[in-house]
């Protein structure tokens, strides 16, 4: 069996291909990249059981086949060479692999192709169209939110909520939720399903282009089409908690700030916040807008006042501050409201800019209790 590929192209789809590979898989064969060659395309494969990503390149080759070849020695080599035509060389009996390139000779031992998993195919599915860049941004405003607690796997991943007016993405972990609708999306019947960390971070890296992705789903899995290049992944068994429970629908208290000038006066007062805690306070009243902290351990503390928008009573809230950074991190917007009604009530975000039409972004974090 024999093939000829450049090897920059190679390394580019390996590349993509690479956040797939895990470092502690069960199965010794999962460290390899599966080629399946036909005529004039290699299509390449790494699985990890419950993520398989797929991409294809046009190559020259003389056979078909396939065999199993070692991700990680076949990603150092790569990264190596200058772009240049690679001639692979595969004795189909022992699985040896022998590299040519235009001043030397690899040798390497690959693997029985028939050893790798089958992928997984989709049966009873249904499908919908949305844009790239749009789901892109979805992630980016939501996977920050997903929770890490093992106990509660449903709130580890990416909630799909799929109609025929709009397309709903939200992420938990009980103490701050997003809510992102794109209502310039629809599909064709009513669905949900759960999607995990792992496949949502190798679309936000692999998806640059202003591009048509294709999510096809069933009741067990969900696989996205775009370019050459298909992902797989198992869904999150599970109920997905009732997020509109929790978000308050009376919030008379509105203060409008300027996010950067929040951001920044909330990174530095979290310096001297209680680490364990995080907690700074936001006294509002009138037109200023007080932020504080204290660590009463190490007499450390910090205050500053900001002029901004304000249409309620006077208040005290607590919040913890890494969520706030992480909100107004992603919020993508610089002017945003914070929506209030009680001290012992959620917070929510909204960004006033910034978003694209058929766009709706929602932050809610949940305060602290604070310190009399």
């Amino acid at each position: 069996m024999k093939f000829i590929v450049n090897s920059s192209e190679l390394l580019k789809e390996l590349q993509k291909l690479s956040g797939v590979l895990s470092t502690n898989n069960t199965l010794p064969i999962l460290d390899n990249f599966l080629f399946e060659l036909s005529s004039g395309t290699i299509n390449i494969i790494a699985s990890d059981l419950e993520t398989t990503m797929s991409t294809s390149i046009s190559a020259d080759t003389t056979t078909e086949g396939k065999i199993a070849i070692p991700a990680k020695l076949l990603l150092e080599t790569l990264k190596t060479f200058s772009s240049q035509p690679l001639t692979f060389l595969i004795n189909e009996e022992t699985f040896g692999i022998e590299i040519n390139s235009e001043n030397g000779v690899y040798k390497l031992s690959g693997q029985n192709a028939s050893e790798f998993p089958k992928t997984p195919s989709l049966s009873s599915s249904s499908s919908t169209k949305i844009n790239a860049l749009a789901f892109v941004n979805a992630i980016n405003k939501t996977l920050f939110a997903c929770g890490n607690d093992e106990l509660r796997p449903v709130m580890s991943g990416m909630f799909c909520e799929l109609s025929a007016e709009k397309i709903t993405f939200v992420a938990t972990d009980a103490h701050k939720l997003v809510k992102h609708i794109r209502n310039d999306f629809s599909a064709e019947s009513t669905a949900s399903f759960i999607l995990p960390k792992k496949p949502l971070t190798l679309l936000k890296n692999t998806l640059t282009n202003d591009i048509d992705l294709t999510i096809e789903y069933n009741d067990t899995n969900s696989l996205f089409t775009f370019d050459n290049t298909t992902i797989i992944c198992r869904l999150i068994d599970g109920k997905y908690p009732n997020y509109e429970a929790v978000i308050p629908k009376e919030n008379p208290n509105k203060l409008t700030i300027s996010k950067s000038d929040l951001l920044n006066s909330i990174k530095r007062i979290s310096i001297y916040a209680n680490k364990t805690t995080h907690q700074i306070r936001l006294a509002v009243a009138g037109s200023e807008l007080q932020i504080s902290s204290e660590d009463l351990d190490f007499a450390n503390q910090a205050e500053e006042r900001l002029s901004c928008d304000y249409v309620g009573e006077d208040m005290e809230i607590g919040f913890n501050s890494k969520f706030m950074i992480e909100m107004l991190n992603n919020i993508g917007a610089d002017q945003i409201c914070l929506e209030m009604s009680a001290s012992n009530r959620a917070g929510i975000l909204l960004p006033l800019d910034g978003q694209d039409e058929g766009e709706d972004t929602l932050m809610l974090v949940m305060p602290v209790m604070l310190n009399s």
